[in-house]
């Protein structure tokens, strides 16, 4: 396969990937009652605050996914 085929793939499966573990955090930190820590009327600092925690929680688990993915295609040269 042509390099920067391959190199486009795996770009757009770590964007994708990014992407989808960030939502997913979103989604899950929208599960928690966060806004009881915060002053009332503080709706800019809290929604700021879900946006970048889901973006490192997000982040962790993608690199943690892409990792795998990236171990798990290298295991067959063991045997090669």
């Amino acid at each position: 396969m042509d390099l920067y085929v391959e190199a486009g793939q795996q770009a757009i499966v770590n964007v994708l990937a990014y992407i989808i573990f960030i939502g997913i955090a979103l989604y899950t930190l929208q599960g928690l009652r966060i806004e009881q820590l915060f002053k009332k009327g503080k709706t800019f600092q809290i929604q700021l605050f879900y946006i970048l925690t889901s973006i490192v929680i997000g982040s962790v688990v993608a690199d943690f996914f892409l990792n795998f993915l990236s171990w798990s295609q290298t295991i067959p040269y063991i045997f090669s």
